[in-house]
């Protein structure tokens, strides 16, 4: 239960509702028992006026007294029904104080999980997983909102409605009390057995379900891989059989679930028989009158639902637990990577890194050894390397995804963990290897950086990044809705879009890594090119596998397994006929043979 107590703030800030809950929940309970003593008056009412109309007939009454029964019978009913209809109207009440109550404090917590998960840092994206990210905001929060809704609800329920009739009950009549009673506890031990089978089975299901969305995901995703090697069938067979998985979980299940209310009726109902057993011998040795055998089965009755809810109630708190457990994880986390003087200036974009080397947390590789090299305001660096080299981590490190593990960097002679974070990212233009499009307008996704995007600013972005052509030859133009990820474009389109974001906001620092891999050589040239103007004054980094991509560059260094091998121009590099010109001339001699007509 501890890990509940966090949800603690939540219940003060709503106290205003959560206390109004309780208010309705106990005038609600006030209005079940009196109907139950207005029926106890009503037959014994009756029975005494059975006993008296006899001789009243025999008189010449009996028209006269039938009238006056009747209203009286007329009396008890209209007092019943306006009971029940008042506590009908404050179980309404109820609902939309607690109820609501319980909505509002999962809005604020789905929003609260949801800013601390932005709030964390690169690395806790890389170990988990986005289905446990989402499973946390959605699964585990939909658990506890039941905690905090329903199980609060029943439970206040519980809690007042047990001593306000049992102590009626009692001063009534103790010893009827006690065998009408009797199978009730066996009935809450039982229901919370049962429950406790329900809630296995259903999470069960709900892996089972997981399962097989992921499946299915995976399958559409993948549809065009799936049909490239004719797999359809397979994919079929697979489907097949983890929803039979799914299918024979599901049964197991409805096979439980059948028990819960038969069982809930067969313990009701021996409570009743004990009842009226009971109940019936002090009627014939005179010590009660008929009307409390009645009242009792109605209080009996009151009580059936609370006492089932308790094994449900209990199984529900112990779900919510669980899933705060998971929740806590989550908020327990801690971004490390704070400013320490949390600096807001305008950057002018000179870099200077020494010594840098980086180990990435989760899996312990070491990606950069003892790296260094400077950039003076508006020059361009160019970073050469094969793969694994460690050319995404540096740009990982100068936006300040990771912190260094040895060594450090400055920007403009200031640390860089001296910035205010969100200032530094503000005036960092970065256009990653594994380019992401929203599922939005190519129009909103070239402003996505933009504080008061204009028209003639998103279609200069996308002229610089040449790719305006190909977006107003689309039907909507700039209104093109994009699929999932982007998937409406060709891969250099959307390379080029994302380039186009990133230019669109001005960056003081520009960092394009490996951005350039899936346009051809032409379409690469007239980029760098509408490129040379956008980097002039600018501070830019040109990532990259390919050398032609480090043309623009004023100063290459070349990187090989976390290591600077080799650093210079591009003419003094080629001169020292190293790792740079040899990569160089195996690039163009491939470029070159790809342009050779086939025999």
């Amino acid at each position: 239960m501890k890990s509940l107590w966090r949800l603690n703030k939540y219940l003060y800030r709503y106290r205003g509702l959560l206390l109004l809950g309780i208010l309705f929940t106990v005038i609600s309970n006030i209005f079940v028992i009196i109907p139950a003593q207005l029926v106890r008056l009503a037959i014994d009412y009756v029975v005494e006026s059975v006993t008296f109309y006899q001789p009243l007939q025999m008189a010449g009454l009996a028209d006269e007294a039938r009238e006056v029964f009747l209203h009286y019978v007329l009396i008890f009913g209209v007092l019943i029904l306006a009971m029940a209809l008042l506590r009908g109207f404050f179980l309404f009440l109820i609902r939309q104080t607690i109820i609501i109550m319980s909505r509002k404090i999962e809005y604020d917590l789905k929003n609260d999980i949801f800013n601390h998960y932005q709030q964390l840092p690169l690395s806790f994206f890389r170990k988990n997983s986005t289905g446990d990210l989402m499973a946390r905001i959605t699964e585990d929060v939909s658990r506890v909102r039941m905690y905090l809704g329903p199980a609060i609800m029943y439970g206040i329920n519980l809690l007042i409605l047990f001593p306000l009739v049992i102590s009626y009950m009692i001063s009534v009549n103790p010893t009827l009390t006690f065998y009408s009673l009797l199978p009730l506890p066996v009935l809450s031990i039982s229901i919370y057995f049962v429950n406790n089978l329900i809630n296995e089975r259903s999470e069960k299901i709900q892996r089972s379900l997981s399962g097989l969305s992921t499946f299915v995901q995976e399958a559409f995703s993948g549809i065009r891989v799936l049909k490239a090697f004719v797999r359809e069938e397979d994919s079929a067979r697979d489907f097949d059989t983890a929803s039979e998985d799914y299918k024979v979980k599901s049964i197991d299940l409805t096979k439980v679930n059948a028990l819960f209310f038969p069982l809930i009726m067969a313990l009701v109902g021996i409570s009743t028989i004990i009842t009226v057993y009971v109940g019936g011998m002090q009627v014939i040795n005179g010590q009660i009158g008929y009307g409390v055998i009645a009242e009792f089965i109605l209080y009996v009755n009151m009580l059936t639902w609370p006492v089932t809810s308790l094994g449900w109630v209990t199984s529900i708190i112990q779900r919510a637990a669980a899933s705060q457990t998971r929740i806590n994880e989550f908020l327990d986390e801690k971004n490390h990577l704070v400013s320490t003087e949390n600096l807001e200036a305008d950057i002018q974009g000179e870099i200077q890194v020494t010594d840098l080397s980086f180990v990435y947390p989760d899996s312990g590789v070491k990606a950069l050894d003892k790296v260094s090299f400077e950039i003076g305001h508006g020059q361009t660096l160019g970073i050469i390397g094969t793969t694994g080299s460690g050319k995404s981590t540096i740009a990982n490190l100068l936006m300040r995804m990771y912190h260094p593990t040895n060594g450090e960097i400055k920007v403009d002679g200031q640390l860089l963990e001296k910035y205010s974070t969100e200032s530094l990212r503000k005036q960092i233009g970065y256009v990653p290897q594994d380019v992401f499009l929203f599922s939005d307008t190519i129009r909103n996704n070239i402003a996505f950086g933009l504080e008061n995007p204009t028209k003639e600013i998103i279609e200069q972005a996308a002229k610089d990044a040449d790719v305006y052509q190909n977006i107003v030859d689309f039907p909507r133009g700039f209104d093109t809705i994009l699929g999932e990820r982007g998937i409406t474009l060709s891969g250099g389109q959307k390379q080029r879009v994302s380039i186009a974001r990133a230019i669109a906001k001005e960056p003081k620092i520009l960092i394009l890594d490996d951005c350039l891999s899936a346009v051809d050589t032409k379409t690469e040239n007239v980029i760098l090119n509408a490129l040379r103007d956008i980097m002039k004054d600018r501070t830019s980094i040109i990532i990259s596998h390919r050398v032609s991509s480090a043309k623009l560059a004023d100063h290459i260094i070349v990187l090989d397994d976390g290591r600077i091998v080799e650093q210079g121009t591009h003419s003094l590099l080629m001169d020292k006929k190293g790792v740079y010109a040899d990569l160089y001339e195996k690039q163009t001699q491939s470029s070159e043979s790809m342009d050779e007509p086939l025999i």
